[in-house]
């Protein structure tokens, strides 16, 4: 799981390059939601370890990334890949719905990335 420390040169660079879909999840520390959901999220990471790239971003260090991505509340999450979006939604949730919010979008040994479009 990758961090706003450990980033490519810029984010965009990560969302347009990265062979597999990149999960953003959107946060704060003072966000006691988003506190409950980070193990859901490296749960996540750990599971879909080489079929999905997982970020965390401190709103709070990166401002104009969540302004860019249209984060007005945290939790908030996004799937990109080479550039799109996939999909977004807010809000904290137990690990089986996150899972289900990902899963969709991510490819099969028989399909490639679905495309939201």
């Amino acid at each position: 799981m990758l961090d706003e420390k450990t980033l490519p040169k810029s984010f965009e660079e990560l969302v347009n390059t990265s062979e597999v879909p990149v999960f953003v999840d959107f946060w704060a520390e003072w966000c006691g939601p988003c506190r409950m959901v980070a193990p859901a999220v490296k749960q996540l990471s750990e599971e879909f370890d080489g079929r999905l790239l997982v970020v965390k971003i401190n709103v709070d260090n990166k401002p104009e990334l969540a302004q860019k991505y249209g984060v007005s509340g945290i939790p908030a999450f996004g799937l990109y890949h080479k550039g799109k979006t996939l999909h977004q939604f807010v809000g904290a949730m137990p690990y089986a719905m996150l899972k289900q919010n990902v899963e969709k979008y991510l490819p099969t040994k028989e399909t490639e990335v679905i495309d939201a479009n």
